[in-house]
């Protein structure tokens, strides 16, 4: 498989989640995922990295802690880029750190992402409601 067929596909598995309801700690598409678990879902199953469990995150831990803990999973796996491509990973800052993920489907026009205000997993522009404004960074799988 080629790069763009590797990046086409994981935007293909990422819109099969569209509507999922948002919950804390979940990975269970139709039922329930949260922004983070959405990023592990959807890339272990493309084939991108392996699938693992993040172990326990507070639901308000951005608000408590300066540790960045979704961008060191991210950084495990991925490397940081400037410009995002479709299938890139974008992370916004919340709080005191970056803390909230979705995946590029088309810079800035399309962001898929488990966002809890609106309940559910949703297609978005990237500057949609309490995102508009933020701090983001990009990661790269490949």
């Amino acid at each position: 498989m080629t790069e763009a067929e590797a990046r086409a596909d994981v935007c293909a598995r990422a819109a099969a989640w569209l509507r999922t309801p948002w919950h804390h700690r979940a990975r269970l598409q139709g039922v329930g995922v949260d922004c983070a678990q959405l990023l592990i879902a959807v890339y272990s199953e493309a084939g991108i990295i392996e699938a693992f469990d993040p172990g326990d995150y507070p639901i308000d831990s951005m608000l408590h802690s300066d540790r960045e803990i979704f961008r060191e999973w991210c950084e495990r796996y991925g490397r940081q880029v400037a410009v995002p491509r479709p299938g890139d990973a974008v992370v916004w800052k919340f709080g005191r750190c970056f803390s909230h993920g979705g995946i590029v489907l088309d810079w800035p026009g399309r962001v898929l992402h488990a966002y809890r205000p609106f309940g559910m997993v949703c297609e978005t522009p990237a500057d949609v409601a309490r995102l508009a404004g933020r701090e983001a960074v990009f990661y790269s799988f490949w």
